[in-house]
């Protein structure tokens, strides 16, 4: 299939057309308002339906409400319309439902701005909304990984009926780059036997996260529970790169910022200094096992973040406390740049020579 030419949010929309994603709900909000343009006029040429709700709290339980009815749904927000969907989250994990929820992240705190960030990775590892549960988060770094990462998204939330949360930053969303629209080839997924699509010659199948007897609500959270150690066991995705040579430091970064290590690691060579990259693409589960495995051949790791160093404390836990850990990170808008981490290497090794 040829490559296309096109926007991140608007291949993001396509993706999750072709993956059967065709009931979507979602309020405008830069940097992510071109899913919606884009599925407006592209849901009725495909028999699919687009709602835009009155605020992103409505937008959630529309989810919740057509993911009980066995459909494929999903939505898209940014930063703070996310953070109005954590309750509904935490409803639709607790109600064992899959849906996707993607997030094109922009500044905060509050309002902040709509450059792009890293900053809600707690909000989607640690989960914002109440309770003992998980979303599985995927981090693509480029255009076509979003497209890719769609189809998966969705077959993994009906696998697990669960909710999965697509995060990249506002460049994701905004940047144009060349797409081949693959198709998944995934397994056949279990019936839906347990949607509400009437009860015509069936008992009702009733759908809840409301359990005032302690016995079943432990029983609902200990099946979470073993429903998250086989995300751990079966989910966890990274790339590696440059990890199948000598080096002195280990990178971690993921979205657009592995990007900008991978470019200040070729010029690094170029000096001299061999760097590597481990990139997260799961941020839940995290790699930590992987992390810590590079971790032993390098003098120091390094975390480069858009954030204040959200994912810093997961990976001082991946490679334990003898290890030196550093952190470098841009907020408010900025993206590191290659120049800036090559310095951030350099002033770090050369306090470590003296």
């Amino acid at each position: 299939m040829s490559k296309v030419l096109m926007k991140g949010n608007e291949a993001i929309a396509e993706a999750a057309v072709r993956s059967g994603g065709l009931c979507y709900f979602c309020y405008p909000l830069t940097p992510q308002s071109e899913v919606a343009e884009y599925l407006a006029w592209r849901m009725p040429e495909v028999g699919g339906a687009y709602l835009q709700a009155e605020s992103e709290v409505a937008v959630i339980n529309m989810v919740y409400g057509a993911a009980g009815a066995g459909a494929r749904a999903w939505s898209t927000s940014s930063s703070p319309g996310i953070s109005l969907m954590m309750e509904g989250l935490s409803y639709i994990a607790a109600s064992e439902l899959p849906a996707v929820v993607v997030n094109i992240v922009r500044t905060g705190p509050g309002l902040g701005g709509i450059l792009p960030s890293q900053g809600d990775y707690n909000q989607a590892v640690k989960s914002g909304g109440h309770g003992d549960y998980h979303c599985l988060v995927l981090a693509p770094s480029s255009v076509q990984e979003a497209v890719d990462l769609m189809p998966l998204a969705f077959d993994r939330a009906d696998r697990y009926r669960n909710p999965v949360i697509v995060i990249g930053d506002g460049l994701i969303g905004q940047m144009m780059e060349p797409v081949e629209f693959r198709p998944g080839d995934f397994p056949p997924l279990p019936a839906k036997d347990w949607a509400t699509t009437g009860c015509k010659g069936r008992k009702p199948n009733l759908i809840n996260s409301l359990y005032l007897d302690p016995v079943k609500e432990e029983e609902l959270n200990q099946r979470l529970c073993r429903k998250y150690a086989e995300m751990k066991k079966n989910e966890v995705r990274f790339e590696g790169y440059w990890t199948d040579r000598p080096y002195r430091v280990l990178l971690v970064a993921y979205g657009t910022t592995a990007r900008v290590c991978k470019t200040a690691i070729q010029r690094l060579a170029q000096q001299g200094i061999q760097v590597a990259l481990l990139r997260p693409i799961s941020l839940y589960p995290f790699p930590e096992e992987r992390i810590y495995e590079l971790s032993k051949r390098a003098e120091f790791v390094m975390s480069v973040e858009m954030s204040c160093g959200q994912m810093l404390e997961d990976v001082r836990l991946a490679i334990g406390r003898d290890k030196p850990l550093y952190f470098y990170g841009r907020q408010g808008g900025f993206v590191p740049t290659p120049e800036e981490v090559m310095e951030q290497v350099n002033l770090h090794l050369s306090r470590k020579g003296a």
